[in-house]
């Protein structure tokens, strides 16, 4: 027997037959609609008052007759299984509209998220003769302009002498899906959409949304768009509002995107909230700087800090995401040392933090027996530190001639490194490199790192390197000295040192240095200003030593 599906209370006998004997048409395979089944279609939805959908197969069959209310159709649940790169479902909707409005974005909606052939919508005249005709198909991502949607809508004055070929039209359309499919996905990354909230007019959301696409592309991903979204206050179940959701839901469904990404920390019920409804993977800010945190750990004691930093943030997240969280298991913000801990119970958890929390301690006091030798031998231990990518490893190698892995990537360095550093007259320091800083560090890398960066709290010396040649670099400052704050280093003599002088005009360089007058400038890679650099830390840890020899 045929079955309607969608809103059928309150439908009539008769109503339900002329429903149901839909189901008897069919249609040539070339034709989008003919005249025939547009009249039958439409003359049963004014029947009964509410829009009526059908889905029809590319043979020309009536899949499904759905019936709506008399503003939108709400369709069965068809899977959102995909056939294919570029294959589109092999079902197109033909809908009526009672109160001449156009496509509306439910209907977008549904030819993006179902991957439907394309989405007809008739409108019906008050005698139920069939009218206008507005048809929607989607776009291949490169025919997209800036600004535009992702779909194309054309109009046909009525179903009468509609000529166009239906089988050979979404034939060629889906060849250029498939084109677009194998030009986009030659590197065999996952694209990313990203997503930020303004509750403001300045220029720092955006700011911190290109950051957070270079953190993006450090952890692996690919980024296919980014979205921001200017709000009063952030909403408490989505973040951003629903509306936003379901416009970063379809860009994502239209560029293949697998993973969306918010710019701020989401708490566990929001985690949940975005998960069910968009059924992509999830990460906010922090999960991303712990997948690329878990990318670079390489000592043991790096990868106890990483994988107790994931169980501290996974904890709270476990409690209210029992099915939502496998989303976040596997490949990018599932990796590292603790992707399987969302599998743990809350009382296993709990027992394996102890543990890992235990054995850091363990290493720290080791770390502190090493700096208590240093102490005894009366070395001089001088921190290198400063936002991640100023170019302090490529220092700390100028500075002692070493090969310490620098590249031009976020976080390149997460293990600290240390190396002796020579001065004449026999004098020697501990030069430490360490891990980068970046703003809104996680508190669960700060917590669990504390035993490392103990490196910078125990340091006679600080050498705060701040990447001269981009533009926020003192929103650059302004982190690095939070996170000092938060160690309790604030007090520690620091010397500011401008790096990376090479790429900076000279106009520019002249204008920084007024700005900031005891500054040091330098160029790791070219090596200039680093002989003043090495000056100011000898004059800085032996100025009453030289102070007295003056006075004698």
């Amino acid at each position: 027997m045929p079955e309607l599906y969608g809103n059928t209370t309150g439908l009539k006998t008769s109503q339900v037959t002329a429903l149901k004997s839909l189901y008897d048409r069919r249609i040539p395979q070339g034709s989008f609609v003919t005249p025939e089944l547009a009249r039958r279609l439409t003359e049963a939805s004014r029947g009964c008052r509410r829009q009526v959908g059908l889905l029809i197969d590319r043979l020309g069959i009536i899949d499904k007759v759905v019936v709506g209310d008399a503003h939108q159709v709400f369709l069965p649940d068809l899977g959102r299984s995909r056939a294919g790169t570029g294959r589109f479902r092999g079902l197109r909707l033909v809908l009526t509209h009672l109160r001449g409005e156009g496509l509306s974005k439910d209907n977008f909606t549904d030819l993006t998220l179902l991957r439907l052939d394309a989405v007809v919508v008739i409108q019906t005249d008050p005698n139920g003769m069939p009218g206008a005709v507005e048809f929607a198909t989607a776009l291949p991502p490169e025919e997209v302009t800036e600004g535009n949607e992702f779909w194309r809508v054309e109009h046909r004055e009525s179903v009468h002498h509609w000529d166009d070929d239906f089988l050979a039209f979404i034939q060629e359309l889906e060849g250029r899906f498939s084109h677009s499919g194998k030009l986009k996905e030659t590197d065999g990354r996952p694209k990313a959409i990203l997503i930020g909230v303004s509750l403001d007019r300045s220029d720092e959301p955006r700011r911190s949304l290109d950051e957070l696409e270079r953190l993006a592309e450090t952890s692996g991903l690919r980024v296919a768009d980014k979205l921001l979204q200017v709000r009063t206050k952030p909403d408490q179940r989505f973040l951003i509002g629903k509306g936003k959701l379901q416009d970063a839901l379809l860009r994502s469904m239209s560029l293949g995107a697998e993973v969306l990404i918010f710019d701020r920390e989401l708490s566990p019920s929001q985690l949940r909230n975005i998960a069910t409804e968009t059924e992509l993977k999830v990460l906010d800010r922090t999960q991303l700087i712990l997948d690329i945190f878990a990318q670079r750990a390489s000592t043991k004691e790096g990868q106890l800090q990483v994988e107790l930093a994931q169980l501290r943030y996974r904890k709270p997240r476990l409690k209210v995401m029992p099915t939502a969280m496998s989303r976040l298991t596997g490949g990018i913000g599932g990796r590292g040392p603790g992707e399987t801990k969302l599998e743990i119970n809350r009382r296993r958890a709990d027992e394996r933090e102890l543990r890992m929390a235990k054995q850091l301690k363990q290493l720290g006091k080791q770390r502190g027996m090493r700096r208590g030798r240093r102490k005894k031998v009366g070395l001089p231990l001088v921190s290198i530190v400063g936002y991640t990518n100023a170019g302090k490893s490529t220092m700390l190698n100028r500075m002692t001639h070493s090969t310490v892995d620098a590249e031009d990537k976020l976080f390149a360095t997460l293990d600290p490194t240390s190396r002796r550093l020579r001065f004449p007259e026999e004098r020697e320091v501990i030069l430490t490199d360490t891990v980068g800083f970046i703003r809104r560090l996680p508190k669960e890398l700060v917590e669990a790192f504390r035993s490392t960066l103990e490196e910078v709290v125990e340091a006679d010396l600080l050498l705060h390197v701040v990447d001269a040649g981009s533009e926020e670099r003192d929103v650059h400052i302004s982190a690095v000295e939070d996170v000092l704050r938060r160690l309790g280093a604030e007090d520690t003599a620091a010397l500011l040192i401008f790096n990376k002088i090479d790429t900076v005009e000279a106009l520019q360089l002249e204008e920084l240095r007024h700005l900031y007058p005891e500054a040091l400038f330098c160029s790791a890679v070219t090596g200039d200003g680093l002989q003043s650099v090495l000056l100011a830390i000898e004059t800085a840890l032996w100025r009453e030593e030289r102070s007295r020899n003056g006075a004698a």
